[in-house]
């Protein structure tokens, strides 16, 4: 069925109009065993402030029936079922059907290669529930839903509300939930399957983990991990926003094919590769805990307030973003959280921000599926980055103390951004008029940077349409001690115009953006020296700056590739934040492979793989130092040599198995071996990976097929697929698959907003092609869905600052 994209419009007259007084939602799931079929009966109460007005309710489902007060009502049309000559109070009953449950969107179902069995999901941000049933799908139309879920016996159903009933019907089991607090439709779930399931009791509230079975071994080793994360979560949001979370029961459930994690009041639905199938290095626990952290602030901003329209969305998931480091920082192990924030999202955040698919944190979103192509890294670590800043501008206790105010006024309702900003206002009170214009709705970077005036400093300023935005900010300056760098001052400077001076004493560094305070690039008062001495700096996050600063010199052609890595490698060997190193591992083997020249490339390949060697010699650096050696390295002797040192690694093994199949070493016997021994049921997808890196047109193609055509890959393994399959010095083999990416493109948005986002992203090519592919491509992007033309644009600029680079 087609689907017409509701607007902002269409959206504000609808709410003006009508409110929702409840959901009731039978499904059916008792097809899904052998079939595709959901089946729903959705029946709506709702009031319409204008008797006899017209108006719509969305659903994109087959329609089997649909009464309004008691009357049929005509077919549905693009997606939405007409209402007229509305009465005070109505009721409406919709029949539906959804049969595309493995391609389409709002519902899946997965099936678990391994053992066969069938596990289901709902997912329906920003607006796919009418997907599955009928529904007024946006989002300040809230209201309470209650589900009733019929299910296969051996099944278990997890929903947003706790204190579920379930009765046995014939074969089946009937699951009855009771009604939620009023919530958006985007923010209910229905998940279901043969989960294994661990709950726990923690500070009053029931706890609840779930897993397929395959993986409950996975799901038990890090049981205890994710529940004090959750609990120590739970504990710190209830302080600082003074409201703890009003329901007793809390459910992750870890299911297939997902892509992602999403925030459903009361139960997180998360794709379930985030349970490591090998035991996890500190950074992927790091990020599994943000991931955690990020998901249980949403109860807060996004579920119990929630933006009124999409143009705020980005308000929702900064909010989560910086919510979640500000907690991982304070209350668990993860101390050094903003480093890593910094290290890899904030990263990501200065360079699409100074590309040409850049826009204001908050800008119009006229229909749903614009909105759908701003969940980047504008959004989330940018967004996540300028509200770190906000709290250091504004005063942290004034910053919470308006949170607390804004969840006590606006809870289970919805907002705007205005709204928070007079609640912070009043809180601090500062004038945040010209913050926000400057922050909000302005795009780009400001670029800071450091020089001598005299006998002091001064620290100029420009914002990307001239002047700086208001912010703090910190200069550090340090002094060589032996080896080391040792700071000894720290200058606080407040920015509100083009030129700041600076009272530092004379220093052998200073270090602009000190701590990382604001979101701006920086550049030193003296380069060279900066780059030279970035490992002797004392801390994780000094370090981190200095690294960003060499990153974005290279993104914008001001350092070689060969600079950045003389620096990444300068500060892994000293680093001891084990949140930071393999980030820092991966950055080194970027500028290696991707932005170095290619005369340079396989000295610099070689310089990264003997720094992870070094690395290895130490137990808290081994893993991840393995890992990127299985990246770089230099021939199959090296190779040979890691395999020796994985041991009952899988996961390395599987990585070694790569390169060595990249460089051209005999692989079937190996893959055949490791498919035996482990028992991850997505095996496979690591033989694919495997089989993806060999320079033979065959594997190629056969890697191709399966992760474009047959579309067989977890969403949440296309990334490790096409990692392998677009490497250096292929350009021939590869170039005819450049070409099928702009035959596909026009099609990428099929599936959904995630798959688009995924594949529009990771099947770009940044081999084998050249300045007129980039063109093309750029043509292309114009034409196609708003999610993919994003994310290709994105692309385009990457890779062209890339050849750059390569032949600079």
């Amino acid at each position: 069925m087609s689907n017409r994209s509701l607007t902002q419009v269409e959206a504000e007259e609808r709410a003006a109009l009508l409110a929702v007084e409840r959901y009731d939602v039978e499904i059916d799931f008792t097809d899904l065993p052998t079939g595709p079929l959901v089946r729903c009966v959705s029946t709506v109460r709702f009031t319409c402030r204008e008797v006899g007005a017209d108006s719509f309710v969305d659903c994109a489902a087959e329609v089997v029936s649909a009464v309004l007060n008691g009357a049929d009502l005509p077919p549905a049309r693009d997606g939405r079922i007409p209402l007229p000559g509305l009465r005070a109070v109505n009721e409406l009953r919709v029949v539906s059907v959804q049969a595309e449950t493995r391609e389409g969107q709002g519902v899946h179902k997965a099936v678990d290669a391994g053992d066969g069995e069938v596990y289901v999901w709902t997912s329906f941000e920003p607006d796919e529930a009418h997907h599955v049933w009928a529904c007024f799908d946006q989002p300040d139309l809230k209201a309470p839903h209650a589900f009733t879920v019929l299910a296969p016996a051996h099944w278990t159903v997890v929903s947003n509300s706790g204190g579920v009933v379930v009765d046995v019907v014939g074969d089946a089991r009937r699951w009855t939930f009771p009604a939620t607090p009023p919530l958006s439709v985007y923010n209910t779930v229905v998940n279901a399957g043969p989960f294994h399931q661990i709950r726990r009791e923690a500070d009053g509230y029931d706890l609840g983990l779930l897993a397929r079975r395959s993986l409950a071994q996975v799901l038990e080793r890090d049981a205890d991990e994710l529940f004090t994360l959750t609990r120590q979560g739970l504990a710190f949001f209830a302080e600082v926003f003074r409201m703890p979370f009003p329901q007793r029961r809390y459910d992750q459930a870890f299911v297939p094919e997902y892509g992602g994690a999403m925030e459903n009041y009361g139960c997180v639905t998360w794709d379930d590769a985030i349970l490591f199938r090998s035991a996890p290095t500190e950074a992927e626990r790091g990020y599994r805990a943000k991931i955690l952290l990020h998901e249980l602030a949403h109860m807060w901003f996004g579920n119990i307030v929630t933006m009124r329209w999409w143009d705020d969305l980005w308000l929702n998931e900064a909010f989560a973003e910086f919510a979640a480091n500000w907690a991982a920082g304070r209350v668990t192990e993860f101390t050094d959280a903003w480093a890593a924030h910094l290290a890899d999202g904030k990263l990501a955040a200065y360079l699409a921000d100074q590309g040409p698919a850049t826009h204001p944190i908050r800008q119009p979103i006229r229909d749903v599926a614009q909105a759908m192509s701003i969940f980047d890294a504008i959004t989330y670590p940018k967004g996540a980055s300028v509200l770190h800043q906000l709290m250091h501008y504004v005063g942290e206790p004034a910053f919470a103390a308006g949170m607390a105010a804004y969840f006590e006024r606006f809870a289970w309702g919805s907002t705007t951004l205005q709204d928070l900003i007079d609640v912070l206002a009043e809180s601090s009170g500062r004038d945040l008029d010209g913050w926000r214009t400057g922050w909000l709705e302005t795009a780009g970077t400001d670029r800071l940077t450091l020089r001598r005036a005299g006998h002091g400093l001064v620290l100029d300023a420009r914002g990307p349409q001239g002047p700086p935005r208001p912010q703090v900010l910190s200069v550090g300056a340090y002094a060589r001690d032996g080896d080391l760098l040792r700071r000894v001052d720290l200058a606080r400077v407040e920015v509100s115009g083009p030129t700041t001076p600076v009272d530092l004493p004379d220093a052998d560094l200073y270090l602009v953006n000190d701590e990382d305070l604001t979101f701006a690039t920086t550049r030193p008062e003296d380069r060279d020296t900066l780059f030279a001495t970035a490992g002797a700096l004392p801390t994780p996050i000094a370090r981190g700056v200095a690294v960003a600063t060499a990153w974005d010199m290279l993104l914008t052609g001001e350092a070689t590739a060969a600079e950045a890595v003389r620096c990444l490698t300068g500060v892994l060997g000293v680093e001891t934040s084990g949140s930071v190193i393999e980030p820092y591992l991966t950055l080194a083997a970027d500028a290696a492979e991707l932005w170095s020249p290619d005369a340079d490339r396989p000295a610099l390949i070689a310089a990264v793989a003997a720094t992870a060697r070094e690395l290895a010699s130490d137990p808290g650096r081994r893993q991840a130092a393995l890992r990127t050696l299985a990246r770089t390295a230099v021939d199959l002797d090296e190779v040979g040599w890691l395999q020796a040192q994985a041991g009952d690694d899988l996961d390395l093994r599987w990585r070694a198995l790569a390169r060595k199949s990249e460089l051209g070493g005999a692989v079937d016997a190996e893959i055949d071996a490791l498919l035996d021994r482990d028992p991850d049921p997505e095996a496979w997808v690591r033989a694919t990976t495997v089989r993806a890196a060999a320079p033979d047109p065959a594997a190629k193609e056969a890697a191709w097929h399966t992760v474009v055509v047959d579309r067989s890959v977890p969403i949440g393994d296309v990334k490790r697929v096409t990692a392998t399959f677009w490497r250096p010095g292929q350009d021939a083999l590869l170039a005819p698959f450049a070409e099928r990416y702009l035959d596909l493109a026009p099609q990428l948005h099929r599936g959904g907003m995630t798959p688009a986002m995924v594949f529009a992203n990771r099947l770009f090519p940044i081999y084998a092609v050249d300045e007129t592919y980039l063109g093309r491509a750029e043509m292309v992007a114009v034409d196609a869905a708003p999610v993919v033309g994003k994310y290709m644009t994105e692309r385009i600029d990457v890779v062209r600052r890339m050849l750059r680079a390569r032949t600079s």
